[in-house]
Formats: C-alpha cells, structure tokens, sequence
C-alpha cells in the first residue's frame, strides 16, 4: 500500500516538475500547466480509457491543503494589524464595491438560470468570490506583491475571505443542511469567536513569537514557525472555520515580528511546492467531461461576471488613489476563481435536499468545476498579458 501511495506521489511531482520546466521556457505562469496536468493523468482522463491514473489520496488532499494554508500565511505576512486597521476604511469600501458589484450579478444571474432563490444565493457565491491563493501566487510570480496594485488586491481578498466564512457557515447550516437559524447563528458565533481570538493574539501575540523565533538553528526555526501556523490551521478547519483566514492571521502576527524577511526565506520553497500540489489537485478532481453538458452556462457566466469583476475591481484600485493601469491591474487580477467556488459547490452538493433539488446541485457543481477551471487560467493569463489592455488607457493613468 505504502509503495503504491509513494509511486503515486513522484508520479505528480514528476508531472509538476515537466510542466513547471514547459512554463518556464514558455515564459508563463506554471499554475494553469499545474491544473492541466492534474487534469489529463486523473481517473477522469486515463482512466476513461482503462489506463494508469493518479488518485486524490490523502496525501494529495493535505498537501492541497497545506498549499493554501502557506499562500495565506505569506499574504498575512504582508500585513500587519496596524496597516489592515489603518486601511480599514479603505478595505472596506473596495471590499464593498466587490461584494455589492459581483454578488448582486450574481444572484439575479444565478435566478435568471435556475429560477429559485436558494440556487441563486449559492450561484452568487461561486462567481464573487476570487482566489486568494492563485490570485497570491500569481502576484508572487510576476512581482507584484511590492506594487501600489497589492494594497487593493491584498485588501478586498482579506475581506472577501472574512466574508465567505460567514457565508459558509449560514449557507451551510441554515439553506442546504436543512438547520435552523439558530443553527446558523451558532456557527456564525463560533466563526467570529475563533477569528476574534486569533485578531487578539496578532495583537497581544508578537513578544511570545518573537521568543518563540529566536533560534540559531534553521531546522528549530522553520518547525516553529510551520507548527503554529499548520495547528491554527487546523483547529480552524476542525471548527468549521476557513483554515485560509485563519492563517492569515497568523501570518499577520508574525509579520510583527524581526524575523519577516527569514520567514520569507526558509518557507517559500515549502510555500511553491506544496502550492503546486494545490493547484495540481483542482485539476486532479476536475472531470472535464463533467461541464461539458452545462458550457451554455458556463460561456453566459464567464462573459458577465469577467467584466463584473474586471469593473469592481478597477473601482477599488480608484479608491486606494491609483491611477488608470494599476486599477486596470486590480480588476484583471481579481478575475481568477479557485478554492472557496469549488468549496461551496461541494457543500451544495452534500446538502442537497428539500431547499435545494439534488439535480440543480448537481448542475452546479460541474458548472463550478468548469468554471474555476476557466477563470483561473483566465486569470492568470489577463496578470501576465496586463499590458496588452493597459496600452489602450492614456498615458498618464499611472
């Protein structure tokens, strides 16, 4: 078993390690070879045909995991407590912007095409909600994290993020698992309980970190610092609360402390590599024969909320004061879909009932499936080509 399991494994970092070559001498962004390539070996594929494929194991389900939760930490490490509430008020007029712009497309979108209330709601889920974690490794890749774009970009994704965990926990307990409001308000107050406890200890938290950091040994040094960051992580997941939020926070509460710039240093390697199991992964579960009875949907979806959130997000970039081509840059960054889409269209799926059909569930999962699929290599390629569109804003928009 153990073999099998191990031969699996250097099976998908082979993959990986062939399209992230491919990606680099094509001068592109390896996260949608990352997708395909999980794609075209998975049961789906291959194994249509009776051939060899690779299995979402445990291990690839964790390693998945465990790339979201690295993406995260090192957003949170971009923010301290002081900047997120010195630019309060600013991420929460962009983060409003996003939500009232996309959400509302995509209800009355989500109502027009399935004609009920409770699939509209989760439809509009699906298409606000960006990608922190491709959207954070892409602007790694390209060099953005050190541009004016981040402040908006980093901003509206934190907010985003604060928001899909309640959503969550009210979709999930009260709409599809067929609970009560009270059910609901519980899981609300556990999520917001959970997050207060961790904004406190970003805040109380930097003289403990700093002692716990402070070690002439890389080996201490790097288990540290995985070890707080994983086990919040964990627990947050284990409660119900988004394990990417969570280490977020953590992240923030390192960020102040002195050991930013070796934390950056010893946890990226760890960050790339288990980030390229997470995208390896989306394609791993994606059946690409699945979304082929729903592309209808799919290309009315693409063609209305791209621009919905390209405009959203060109309004935020305007309320941090950039000028034209970083707000541009905002928008086309905020295009990609991920993580939190295929999430919510697998709690659809699991609490399908009596509030919502188990056919139109369905239909929105393989929707979602082809959606992020398309939005995520869509988005990644709109980041790398940005200067295609910004040639066409005047040359003084900055």
């Amino acid at each position: 078993m153990a073999g099998a399991l191990l031969l699996e494994a250097g099976v998908m970092f082979a993959a990986i390690a062939a399209v992230s070559f491919l990606a680099a001498r094509l001068d592109l962004s390896p996260i949608p070879f990352y997708i395909l390539v999980g794609m075209a070996i998975n049961e789906f594929v291959l194994g249509r045909y009776g051939l060899p494929y690779v299995t979402e194991t445990a291990f690839v389900e964790v390693g998945a995991e465990l790339g979201i939760v690295f993406l995260l930490f090192f957003l949170g490490l971009e923010f301290n407590l002081e900047r997120l509430l010195a630019d309060r008020r600013r991420i929460g007029a962009s983060g409003l912007i996003d939500l009232g712009v996309n959400f509302t497309v995509g209800f009355a979108l989500g109502y027009i095409l399935f004609g009920g209330a409770v699939a509209a709601v989760v439809f509009a889920g699906i298409v606000y909600i960006s990608s922190s974690a491709v959207i954070t490794k892409t602007m790694l890749d390209v060099g953005w994290i050190a541009n004016p774009e981040s402040g908006p970009l980093l901003g509206t994704l934190v907010f985003e993020d604060l928001v899909i965990a309640i959503y969550l926990a009210v979709v999930g307990a009260a709409v599809l698992g067929g609970g009560s409001i009270g059910a609901a308000a519980q899981s609300v107050g556990v999520a917001l309980g959970f997050l207060l406890a961790l904004a406190l200890f970003v805040y109380v938290g930097t003289r403990a970190l700093e002692r716990l950091l402070s070690t002439t040994s890389a080996e201490y040094f790097v288990l540290r610092a995985v070890g707080t960051t994983v086990l919040v992580a964990g627990a947050a997941l284990a409660i119900g609360v988004s394990e990417a939020v969570a280490a977020f926070f953590v992240g923030m509460a390192f960020s102040s402390t002195s050991f930013v710039h070796d934390l950056e240093e010893s946890l990226a390697p760890l960050r790339d590599t288990f980030a390229a199991v997470f995208f390896f992964w989306i394609g791993l579960v994606t059946d690409p024969f699945s979304f082929l009875g729903v592309l209808d949907l799919l290309a009315i979806a693409v063609v209305v909320t791209l621009p919905a959130k390209v405009i959203s997000g060109f309004y935020g970039g305007r309320v941090y004061g950039l000028g034209e081509r970083r707000s541009l840059r905002v928008g086309l960054a905020m295009v990609t879909r991920g993580e939190f889409s295929l999430i919510i269209a697998a709690t659809a799926l699991a609490g399908a009932g009596a509030a919502l059909p188990a056919e139109t569930a369905q239909t929105l999962y393989a929707f979602t499936v082809g959606y992020v699929l398309v939005m995520s290599i869509l988005g990644t390629v709109l980041i790398q080509t940005s200067g295609v569109f910004e040639r066409y804003l005047p040359a003084a928009g900055g």
